[in-house]
């Protein structure tokens, strides 16, 4: 065997360049990329493992660059030519946020959309190709376990069929219809266990099995089969104690679920964080070897420059901790996505040179409108408030801190046109309506009780500082007060518009919008017993942005000047009520014959991408507009604009839901109020009554114990999953199954007939839930298995069908780490939501009975049946997972387990303290007989050493519960009773 020589830098000349079979578009795509990756030097494969690719002059290779932001339409880019610089989309359409492309319930739908941002994605890609990627970072589907999660509105559910279902059809219209080219490539974010923004990189994710495969995995997964997403995009946080940037699940797991070829990527500064925030491993060079070997082809690091990940990478290769088959098996994964995307034809491929026409075109304007519509639920409607009638509607009041605008997030462009609900309400009812509108915010003088200075604004540029004044409050000492959520507000200047904003003091008031990276337009005030307020400055910049600075509030000197101290050197302000915002709005609705207060949250404030929320409530000072003006008018009806579900303690009579649904938004709202559209969206995550509902931090990632999601919550939610009312009725009849019994590998046909009872045509969404009656594992109370969207005139019937296979209600058994359909009787649910359930019916399924455990074989610790103050942790870097107790003793189940007479206890333990400790096992409970007691010595963390002990029991057989409990730092992997 003759050993090919390495590839030179030679030039090609332009001549001979098509003849050359990487440039042949009529040969397959594995033989051209081996062909490239033939030719190509160390050096240039080196530079493919970076975000930004180098042009290959001698082989004419253009630049490429990974990554343009495309969530619910293209977003932004990063400035290769200036670092991490963020350069905003302006001219692409704005459609809902992703939970609110969920909300419609319509893949179909939801697919037209990706097809539209793909083709936008192209459009600037025309226009900018160093600029503009072709490699999208969208979807995400992470799922909405908690709604505290600062990032909930890029997700789209809680469900992880539904999220499946959407993220499927939101891929497949980003990739296009070719067999072999892509139009866009997108990549699934964030892999995996990813739903908490505090310390989400030194933060761990304890993810038993079950929930690893029925819930995490059961989200990507099926986008991945579907060859809808190209690759996946590794997550901040560690899962189980290990960065998931170094997971071997990348390779072993996600590759294994398609015969395509994925190109996975690091998120931005992810590799560093491996040594600098997570401190797995202290050696860049060894991390960096750990993140490639994992699966990760990408290295978003260092922005534009590849040099410094080059060079870690050569010394990685001189220290024998990566091979050149290492490199070249990600190289192919880069290069043949970009051979999908038609880099490396002559002519650019099929999609190429997409015209900028398409941008912000009237198709696509229609088409957000649509469903901007879509996504619009209608929570509440007593007394059939909504929809109102646009002939008996001449004196409107529109009142609200965004009744007249409108926002975009982090992961939004820039909108190209804003209507606005105010100007979607207007242009409905035309020039005969009077349509007043009322912003409703307090406007507030600060006055400092111990200096009598007043807070005031000197300026709009960051050097014009706030200062404390003498004298009578002018325009410039007066403040607009919002209270977004919870109580986090802003204050926007009544002299000049801008808002007050600073990096934890000197202040000033330049910012025109609340924004950026780290929001520093955001306050909280603080009432005192004494009647006065403190001010206290929450907004964050800090080295690391996951961190809450806490204890800054805002001082004034006797000389005026503003600063931030100790909440012992706040000032005390007088706050001087000078326009109360809520009686202006009463005033308003008590004059007016319709009322629509439009309140909700801001996408920047009190949440987002670094920052998680401590309450889902509205704002106090908006709940006090609602009441005030439901008092006013009682057929108030709210429009309720979030990012997330929202609680609050006034009860609307009308309430309708919208996300942040883009350029569209006031027409939808507006065509939905009047009864043009019907609403027709369905709620993707449970709404909680309070936040008493929810555990007591984010970071519990086991729903099953706590009881999160639809899935296990057993109280009663404010809005259940799956709800969404319509302005007319839908009536449900005539459940039937093709068969009451079927085997495990059979299939079942559930049709059930749906008539539109009302008087107007509209939408329902036919859900088909699951509850398996009896199993060895605790199962959901209800699991989402199928929907369908269907559209009826009045009187009409129609016939929803629904195909279940057996084994799609199989669940994860941890005694045998496989899929199993367990033989049970399974309820068949169908309705309109999680909670109203219309029809139900059974079938018996003669699936498996799981055997008891046998514990007289190796069994892995982590596959316990249930658990207290365990930690899941790794068992060698590279590897494994093992049961841990942290800082106070933990104890793990094994149900069911057959015992026959064991004499001995085997088990591999280690132990992260110092000092000696104990792994107990015991019967029946953690405090039951003991059988046995294994000293476990000091050593280390992945220092494992296996231990065997003679047990103390005569004559235990039968079925028994067996409990291994572990004494603080005691760390074991696998065990036997002998």
């Amino acid at each position: 065997m003759t050993t090919p020589a390495p590839a030179t830098a030679l030039p090609v000349v332009a001549s001979q360049l098509d003849a050359l079979p990487f440039r042949n578009p009529d040969l397959p795509v594995e033989q051209r990329v081996a062909d490239l990756l033939g030719r190509l030097t160390l050096d240039e494969k080196l530079s493919l493992l970076h975000q930004s690719q180098a042009a290959i002059p001698r082989l004419d290779i253009p630049y490429f660059k990974a990554g343009t932001e495309a969530l619910h339409g293209v977003a932004w880019s990063n400035d290769i030519d200036d670092g991490w610089k963020q350069v905003l989309a302006d001219r692409a359409t704005v459609f809902p946020q992703a939970v609110g492309l969920a909300s419609t319930w319509d893949p179909a739908l939801v697919r037209r959309v990706g097809s539209a941002v793909g083709d936008e994605a192209r459009a600037y890609n025309t226009l900018n190709p160093r600029q503009w990627g072709l490699q999208v970072w969208a979807p995400v589907v992470n799922l909405l376990r908690d709604p505290r999660w600062g990032r909930n509105e890029e997700g789209y559910s809680e469900d992880p069929l539904l999220t499946s279902e959407i993220a499927t059809a939101y891929g497949k219209g980003l990739s296009g219809d070719d067999p072999t080219y892509l139009k866009t490539a997108p990549v699934l974010k964030h892999f995996y266990a990813y739903n908490n923004e505090t310390n989400r990189s030194a933060s761990s994710s304890n993810l038993r099995q079950q929930l690893r495969h029925e819930y995490e995995y059961a989200a990507f997964r099926p986008a991945i089969e579907a060859g809808a997403a190209t690759g996946v995009m590794a997550s901040y946080n560690k899962v189980n104690g290990r960065p998931t940037h170094v997971d071997r699940a990348l390779n072993e797991d996600v590759r294994s679920w398609t015969d395509e070829t994925l190109y996975n990527m690091s998120d931005a500064w992810g590799p560093h964080a491996v040594t600098q925030a997570q401190h797995f491993y202290d050696d860049e060079t060894v991390a960096y070897a750990h993140v490639l070997k994992a699966g990760l082809d990408a290295f978003v690091v260092d922005d534009s420059n590849s040099k410094p990940m080059i060079a870690t990478l050569k010394d990685a290769l001189a220290r024998g901790l990566i091979t050149e088959a290492d490199v070249d098996r990600a190289v192919t994964h880069a290069l043949t996505i970009r051979c999908r995307l038609g880099h490396f034809d002559p002519d650019g491929g099929p999609y190429a040179g997409a015209s900028p026409d398409v941008l912000d075109s009237p198709a696509h304007r229609r088409l957000n409108r649509k469903t901007a519509e879509e996504a619009l639920v209608l929570l509440r409607n007593d007394d059939d408030l909504l929809p109102l009638d646009p002939k008996q509607t001449t004196k409107v009041a529109v009142v609200g801190p965004l009744a007249d605008s409108l926002f975009s997030d982090w992961y939004g462009g820039k909108l190209p046109y804003e209507v606005t609900p105010l100007d979607g309400i207007r242009e409905r009812l035309g020039k005969d309506a009077v349509v007043t509108s009322v912003e409703g915010l307090d406007r507030v003088a600060l006055r400092d009780t111990t200096t009598g200075r007043y807070l005031s604004a000197t300026g709009t540029t960051s050097a014009d500082r706030v200062v404390g004044t003498e004298g009578e409050p002018g325009e410039a000492a007066q403040w607009d007060v919002n209270e977004w959520m919870a109580d986090v507000a802003t204050l926007r200047n009544a002299g000049n518009g801008r808002y007050l904003t600073g990096n934890f003091g000197p202040f000033n008031t330049s910012a025109t919008i609340p924004t950026g990276w780290y929001v520093q337009q955001q306050f909280r005030f603080e009432e005192q017993p004494d009647g006065t307020v403190l001010l206290q400055y929450i907004g964050y910049e800090t080295n690391e942005p996951w961190w809450w600075i806490p204890g800054h509030y805002v001082t004034v000197a006797p000389d005026g000047t503003v600063g931030t101290g100790t909440k012992e050197q706040a000032a005390r302000f007088d706050r001087e009520v000078l326009r109360d915002g809520a009686a202006e709005a009463a005033a308003a609705a008590a004059e007016a014959d319709a009322v629509v207060a439009v309140v909700g949250s801001n996408p920047f404030v009190y949440g987002r991408e670094v920052h998680d929320r401590a309450s889902t409530a509205l704002g106090g000072s908006q709940q006090d507009l609602l009441e005030a003006v439901q008092q006013a008018n009682p057929r108030a009806a709210v429009v309720l604009e979030s990012s997330y579900p929202v609680t609050m303690d006034v009860d609307p009579g009308a309430l309708l839901w919208t996300t942040h649904a883009g350029s569209e938004t006031g027409n939808a709202v507006a065509a939905t109020l009047f009864g043009d559209s019907n609403p027709s969206g369905r709620l993707t995550q449970t709404w909680y009554r309070s936040d008493a509902d929810l555990p007591e931090d984010v970071f519990d990632y086991d729903i099953v114990k706590t009881g999160q999601t639809y899935l296990y919550f057993e109280g009663e939610p404010g809005y259940p999953f799956g709800h969404g009312l319509s302005y007319t009725d839908f009536r449900y009849s005539d459940l039937r199954v093709d068969s009451k019994r079927v085997g495990q590998d059979g299939r079942i046909t559930v049709t059930v007939d749906v008539t539109n009872t009302g008087s107007r045509a509209g939408a329902e969404v036919v859900q088909l839930y699951s509850h398996q009656r009896t199993s060895r594992a605790t199962q959901p109370l209800q699991e989402l298995e199928d929907f369908r969207r269907v559209t009826l005139a009045p009187g009409r019937t129609v016939t929803v069908r629904f195909r279940v296979n057996a084994d799609q209600l199989a669940h994860w058994d941890v005694t045998r780490e496989r899929w199993v359909v367990e033989r049970s009787t399974y309820d068949l649910m169908v309705g309109s939501s999680a909670e109203d359930i219309r029809q139900t019916t059974a079938v018996d399924v003669a699936g498996e009975v799981i055997p008891p455990r046998n514990l007289a074989l190796e069994t892995v610790a982590e596959n316990f049946d249930d658990y207290d103050g365990a930690l899941l942790v790794p068992t060698t870097k590279e590897r494994g997972t093992s049961v841990a107790a942290g800082d106070r003793q933990a104890w793990v189940k094994f149900a069911a387990s057959g015992l026959d007479r064991p004499t001995g206890f085997t088990a591999s333990v280690a132990k992260a303290t110092q000092g000696a400790g104990t792994l107990e096992v015991r019967l029946d409970s953690p405090t039951g007989p003991l059988l046995a007691t294994a000293p476990v010595s000091t050593g280390g963390e992945y220092d494992y050493t296996e231990v065997s002990v003679d047990t103390l029991l005569d004559d235990v057989s039968g079925l028994r519960d067996v409990y291994l409990v572990l004494s603080p730092g005691v760390r074991v992997a696998t065990f036997s009773l002998s």
